[in-house]
């Protein structure tokens, strides 16, 4: 496996054949020394007469071999180096032209006379020759003069030559048969591998040899130590018995045989008490298939095959899909922030010709539901702790079974007549006491009124309005039955809060803050320990609760790093353990049409009965900075080496933000006027209202009002920082390295000039101040720095100061304003914000980038309507996003 590099051209690496992938030595992380050639370590076995076996890891090795019979199939590159290495700096994710890993090499089981087995053969007659050739054609190829020069003993680079096949063996005492599981013998120490037996063949060197199918424990795939996580909250770990059966294979030399093993296939269910009911008496199960790119668990084609181990066609997964069925699905956007990812969800649906709807949202920061609140008036919007929203969850399920409303077949939003707002008649009861008129909403956590955690319930009181409306705890209303049951009632009818089985679709990123750098007591021993990491469990908490049918999780690149990754596996674990499929990958904000290099990790999860979503390719040609974690390389969302693109040119500053009118510093106006036409095709789309994004009005027809420009200032800067900013040059790269008194000295480390006196400010204070010359021990060219219009930033920022970040306009003297920050991240300008300037700036800098999202929403409506193929990436329409009103604009 090669790590990123760059050479300018488009976003995207090499995507070697799986065996070939898995053959690369995987370390913990990056930064670990990484482990023998796996090639090495099987040859020294081989010297100890031996019989060697795959790795046990993401990685089964090639047969062994002596160590002299080692060639490279690339010339001057030895066993287990890497090709190419991670660059700082910018860098481009690099498909390698020649698509030849650095870790595949010549392997020849070859061995001595006096290391044959007396019990090691094969039985029966060979298969016939046409007949052999026909199943297994790649062993019988000729190779030219050329190819024999660069192999061992004249054979391909690929495969190992045949000269005859047969369909049973015999290794110590046990006949193995065609198609059957067994067990390979590993390092010493080390639980056997499993593997399907593919092929017996005897080789072109004269030896006995076995192509094996190999099966992933969950610990040997990128799921790892978290196969036995511990949260210390759900106590679940994986099925000793269960494997997944892999896209890799090799061959062996036969004695590395040790035993059968009996391998049932079961169909796939979320339900894990009626799974374990279904799982006949055997050794091991499985019911997923596992690739190492992008980390894949996924259902397998359900079907007759020919060695009869397959599940027959009529074998279906438990619990049928209702894709299709559905007008519209229903999302759960968890720790929503102001709403972009599930925004974005929704117009990439669309788009494909799915309606999704966010029927809730929630979020602890009441200004960002405020935000998601105004722009999608739509959805039920709940400003509480992700842990109180699971807590509240299970106490509606509980009333809606004790109401008996659970089982009613009721459509959302049949009660939508009631008026929750008005007041009730006063009652005749004696002075000083209040009747409970109805109940209008429920919580679990904190309120205004009541500290203490647990079940409250908001009451309208009779004679009065919804400004007078308080919440009681539910042990204070046990007179008040009939109220609460008219409330269940009610919200039963309108849906809303979900019920397990209720939600389509639930998105969200939870929040990792323990793995960030700047939290001096990380845990990297135990990160699930940390407070500031327990909202991942909460998370699939709600997730194992609910059981959606579709699950996509977003985070920072982080969570891979971070411990091992130990977090993202954690979340890949959950959701395997939970039956639900899985595919991760890593998407760069830049290559979906933004001026920006950020990266995120996605994970996909679908229940067993959907269609897996795969990721969306790259649509611009971008450079960005750096690449995932290199363990995780497999998971970038790229391209194919030597695959067609057809990019688009990559987005700039300029392309952005230009058409914006010039505001100050203090501009204090939240509505104005754009002034200009735009100028970009960019602008011209994030321009469009919401009625032409979702493509809802008629062909030809325009928006009625004319559209204002929102949100369109600045963080105002304190006199001092003004003055500093203003100083700053208005030109490329320009940063406090250019005011008077500073100077580069070696190793790019700013220092003071003893020839310049020390300029002040009218305040006193330096126009250049202390923490700008010692920030990153003065070699960073952050404070102050202004951005350019060529340029691409490296990612949006959630707070907007100018003293150790690149954020100044490029020609006005203040930072860029919420706007084009919020174009950066791809919101549309209709979509307005609320709460104070900097909490705005919080909201844009946490979001999920539109385009992104919006690209993965197409995806999610793509496996709903069950289209597409089952690879891991598919290719967007070459005019995504479409609209038919973008050209209307003036």
């Amino acid at each position: 496996m090669s790590s990123p590099a760059g050479d300018g051209s488009s976003v995207r690496r090499s995507k070697r054949r799986a065996a070939e992938v898995a053959t690369a030595a995987i370390t913990g992380s990056s930064q670990e020394p990484k482990e023998e050639p796996v090639e090495l370590k099987r040859a020294r076995s081989a010297q100890k007469k031996k019989p060697a076996a795959p790795k046990k890891s993401e990685s089964p090795p090639k047969a062994e071999t002596d160590p002299s019979e080692i060639v490279a199939s690339d010339e001057g590159l030895e066993a287990g180096e890497e090709e190419d290495e991670e660059q700082a700096g910018e860098a481009h994710v690099l498909a390698r032209a020649s698509g030849v890993s650095p870790m595949k090499k010549r392997i020849v089981a070859k061995r001595k006379s006096d290391e044959e087995d007396d019990d090691v053969g094969f039985l029966g007659d060979p298969i016939p020759e046409e007949e052999a050739k026909s199943r297994w054609p790649k062993r019988y190829e000729k190779i030219s003069a050329k190819r024999v020069s660069i192999t061992n003993n004249g054979q391909d680079d690929d495969d190992v030559k045949a000269k005859q096949h047969y369909l049973q063996a015999r290794v110590d005492g046990c006949t193995y048969n065609l198609y059957d599981d067994a067990y390979v013998k590993a390092d010493e120490g080390e639980a056997n591998y499993i593997c399907r037996i593919v092929e017996f063949f005897e080789g072109c060197d004269g030896q006995p040899h076995f192509s094996a199918q190999w099966f992933y424990r969950a610990q040997d795939t990128a799921i790892k130590d978290a196969s036995s996580f511990d949260d210390g909250k759900s106590g679940h770990f994986h099925d000793d018995r269960r494997v997944f059966l892999s896209d890799v294979t090799d061959d062996n030399p036969l004695n590395c045989l040790v035993s059968k093993v009996q391998i049932v296939r079961v169909s796939p269910n979320l339900d894990l008490s009626s799974k374990r009911e279904s799982i006949p008496p055997c050794d091991l199960y499985f019911d997923m298939s596992y690739s190492v790119s992008y980390s894949t668990f996924m259902n397998m084609p359900i079907e007759e095959a020919e060695n009869g181990k397959l599940a027959p066609k009529s074998a279906v997964a438990s619990g049928s899909s209702t894709s299709g069925q559905k007008s519209q699905l229903l999302l759960l956007d968890l720790y929503s922030g102001c709403g972009a990812m599930s925004t974005g969800l929704c117009l990439g649906a669309n788009l494909s010709g799915l309606s999704l709807q966010t029927r809730w949202a929630v979020d602890f920061n009441p200004h960002a539901c405020e935000s998601l609140k105004f722009n999608h008036p739509e959805t039920q919007v709940r400003n509480e702790l992700a842990q109180d929203f699971l807590a509240v969850l299970r106490e509606w399920e509980r009333l809606c079974q004790k109401f008996g409303f659970v089982n009613e077949d009721v459509s959302p939003e049949v009660d939508s007549s009631d008026d929750d707002e008005g007041p009730y008649e006063a009652s005749k009861g004696s002075p000083g006491e209040f009747e409970v008129g109805k109940i209008v909403d429920m919580c679990y956590g904190e309120t205004s009124n009541v500290k203490e955690v647990g079940l409250k319930f908001k009451v309208r009181w009779k004679g009065y309005g919804p400004k007078d409306d308080t919440w009681e705890p539910i042990e204070g209303l046990g007179k008040c039955e009939e109220r609460i049951r008219d409330f269940v009632r009610r919200g039963y009818n309108k849906n809303i809060l979900p019920l397990p089985g209720t939600v389509d679709v639930i998105c969200g990123g939870p929040p990792c803050q323990g793995i960030s750098g700047f939290n001096r007591f990380r845990n990297s021993e135990a990160p699930l320990q940390d407070e500031k990491n327990k909202q991942m469990v909460v998370y699939m908490e709600i997730i194992e609760f609910l059981k959606p049918r579709f699950v996509l999780m977003e985070n920072v690149v982080d969570i891979l790093k971070f411990a091992k990754g130990y977090l993202g596996r954690y979340a890949l674990s959950r959701l395997v353990a939970m039956n639900y499929q899985a595919r991760l990958g890593i998407m760069a904000a830049g290559s979906y049409g933004l001026p920006q290099f950020r990266m995120r990790v996605f994970l996909w999860g679908a229940r067993p009965t959907e269609k897996l979503p795969q990721f969306p390719l790259p649509t611009h040609d971008v450079v960005i900075r750096g690449g995932g974690p290199v363990e995780f390389e497999h998971s970038v969302v790229a391209y194919e080496e030597n695959q067609h693109r057809d990019l688009k040119k990559e987005l700039l500053l300029y392309d952005a933000i230009s058409d914006l009118p010039p505001v100050a510093n203090d501009e204090m106006r939240d509505e104005m006027d754009y002034l200009t036409a735009p100028k970009t095709d960019f602008q011209k789309y994030i321009r469009l209202s919401r009625e032409e994004v979702m493509n809802l009005l008629p062909e030809g027809e325009r928006p009625s009002q004319k559209r204002k420009l929102l949100d369109h200032r600045p963080l105002r800067l304190n006199d001092d920082d003004y003055q500093r900013v203003c100083h700053i040059p208005k030109k490329k790269g320009a940063n406090f390295r250019c005011l008077p008194g500073v100077m580069v000295g070696p190793e790019n480390k700013v220092q003071w000039d003893p020839n310049v006196e020390r300029v002040l400010l009218p305040s006193g204070k330096p126009l250049v101040p202390d923490y700008a010359m010692s920030f990153i021990n003065g070699k960073s060219p952050k404070p102050f720095g202004r951005l350019w219009w060529d340029e691409t930033v490296p990612t949006v920022v959630t707070r907007a100061e100018p003293h150790n970040q690149i954020i100044l306009h490029p020609e006005q003297d203040r930072v860029l304003s919420i706007r084009e920050n919020a174009r950066l991240q791809g919101f549309p300008d209709f979509y307005k914000f609320f709460g104070p300037i900097k909490q705005r700036y919080m909201q844009i800098g946490n979001a999920v980038a539109v385009p992104v999202s919006r690209a993965l929403g197409y995806a999610l409506g793509q496996a709903v309507q069950r289209k597409g193929d089952d690879k891991h990436v598919f290719i967007l329409p070459p005019d995504f996003p479409r609209t038919t009103q973008s050209d209307n604009i003036d």
